[in-house]
């Protein structure tokens, strides 16, 4: 495969569907990998936990959740270098050497990852050392918890090498292959811990399992994938055999601040509300429902954001090239996509989740309506803002990202203090909308929306309109439902849902004619 086989996002395709036949397609392929990636991670939050119980004890599951969320915390160690460096991608996209560039500089920035992963390897063990997470969480009759755990961490560490190259794939329009070659190193994960399980029933067994097809992915993804896909990038190693000068490496460490911020916030929405709850609220029922409550509200949110992922991918293309028409065109019609996808889910919700919860709890938990409606219509105003974000990320807007998500960070932060000691858990769902309301989508969105789009007010008042109809209709069509169709237990459930479905089936079919798709597509404001 020579260097001018691998075409640049927009030089795929040109003409129809999401802006181009290349471009639809590619879109496409990125969503369903990330669809199959969202199942794979509830199937090991959710499905595995029973198995790990039928072998372990509860104190033993709570070692293994203790040490599977310090993995997940490791991703805030890229410090925004993968946005930085998608950025740079991006930008070379509009230069005569434009593989050469991108070689020299994926090279630089994966000697400044091996360089970050050493020191902050040497720190950690340090660290384990001389505060034995055991000791520090509670774990002392679990046994080898600081060895699994210094497994974990180290080995989540090792990986973060991957990010570099799978940000050089998003650029390049093969972002559905990357996700496709993690998904199946997550699939072979939860395999291995499942026979780990079986053959050791040690948490150390099952940790290694987990981190070792992690490991994997990393390894074929950066020394045999991606060099073989794009072959200039071995020009890049042996063009720059020599790490790069502190005063660089320190550079690109500054101008990617901005990136891990917007994603510390991110992070931060939706883990520390967990933790102020807990802290700031004495009845432990109430702090359960806020627990279960914001599952689903987390799922909708998450749901969001990577459908945003492959769309920010394209407009950052279209931007660092400077093609304002088809970037107003995608942009305008990829926030209809995800607000209308929020809406629906959301819609779908909101009549139904009393029963599900009532269903998933066992009647022990009560459900509290003013939390979940808060929740979940908050996520359905929020949904616009999270493109915005997704494309602030690919379009190097480092200072507006840097002024919106650390204020939003704060007005969160604020609020929660104010309003969980008199609310409760009603109140940090107030700090958590409130802030996305007032500064994501107050600032950051619609300053966005106004240097991309010509009618930016006319498209939030039509986002605006069309969630409020499909919220409405579907929640009163779901209500309806609920008092036709009286009962109880989960077949009375499946029953409502399925009916539900093809309620909403029955008025979206007039939208398979093309003609009618055509002419809605053209009322919306770019």
């Amino acid at each position: 495969m020579s260097d001018t086989q691998i075409d640049a996002p927009a030089e795929a395709g040109s003409s129809s569907g999401l802006g181009g036949a290349g471009r639809g397609r590619r879109l496409r392929k990125g969503w369903s990998a990330n669809l199959v990636q969202m199942v794979l991670g509830l199937t090991q939050q959710l499905l595995l936990l029973p198995a790990f119980l039928h072998v372990w004890t509860g104190d033993l599951l709570a070692a293994w959740l203790a040490i599977y969320a310090a993995g997940n915390l490791v991703v805030v160690a890229d410090a925004g270098l993968q946005l930085r460096a998608i950025n740079r991608f991006l930008a070379f996209g509009a230069c005569v050497d434009c593989n050469g560039r991108t070689a020299n500089f994926y090279s630089a920035m994966l000697r400044i990852y091996l360089a970050v992963v050493t020191v902050l390897g040497i720190l950690l063990c340090a660290a384990i050392y001389f505060a034995p997470p055991s000791t520090v969480l509670g774990f002392d009759a679990a046994p080898t918890f600081d060895t699994a755990m210094l497994v974990m961490t180290l080995g989540m560490l090792l990986t973060l090498p991957a990010n570099l190259a799978s940000g050089l794939y998003r650029v390049r329009g093969q972002y559905g292959r990357t996700v496709w070659l993690q998904n199946g190193a997550l699939l072979l994960g939860q395999i291995a811990q499942l026979t780990a399980l079986a053959m050791f029933g040690s948490l150390l067994a099952v940790v290694t399992a987990f981190v070792s097809m992690q490991l994997v992915f990393t390894i074929f993804l950066a020394a045999f994938d991606a060099p073989r896909l794009f072959p200039f990038l071995r020009r890049g190693v042996r063009r720059q055999a020599a790490m790069p000068s502190l005063r660089w490496g320190a550079g690109q460490l500054i101008r990617a601040l901005p990136f891990a911020v917007a994603n510390i916030t991110e992070l931060a929405l939706v883990n520390v509300p967990v933790l102020l709850v807990s802290a700031l609220v004495t009845n432990r029922v109430a702090v359960a429902q806020w627990g279960l409550t914001r599952v689903i509200a987390s799922l909708v949110r998450g749901l969001c954001l990577q459908v945003t992922l492959p769309i920010a991918a394209e407009l950052g293309h279209d931007y660092a090239v400077g093609d304002k028409e088809r970037l107003s065109w995608l942009y305008a019609h990829g926030s209809v996509f995800v607000t209308g996808l929020a809406c629906l889910i959301v819609a779908g919700l909101l009549p139904f989740w009393p029963d599900f919860f009532a269903l998933w709890t066992h009647g022990s938990i009560p459900y509290d309506e003013p939390l979940t409606v808060t929740m979940l219509l908050g996520s359905a105003v929020v949904a616009p803002s999270l493109l915005a974000l997704g494309f602030a990320n690919h379009s190097n807007r480092s200072d507006l990202l840097l002024r919106t998500k650390g204020l939003q960070l704060v007005v969160f932060l604020v609020l929660s203090f104010i309003l969980i000691p008199r609310l409760g858990p009603l109140g940090a769902a107030l700090a958590v909308v409130a802030s996305d309301m007032l500064v994501q989508f107050g600032m950051l969105a619609l300053m966005v929306m106004r240097q991309t789009l010509r009618q930016p007010f006319r498209h939030v008042a039509f986002l605006l309109l069309m969630a409020v109809v499909i919220v409405t209709s579907g929640w009163l069509i779901g209500l309806a439902i609920i008092a036709l169709v009286p009962g109880s237990g989960p077949f009375h459930f499946v029953v409502e849902c399925a009916i539900w479905l093809a309620a909403i089936g029955m008025l979206a079919c007039p939208l398979l004619n093309a003609t009618l798709r055509e002419r809605m597509r053209a009322l919306i404001p770019t």
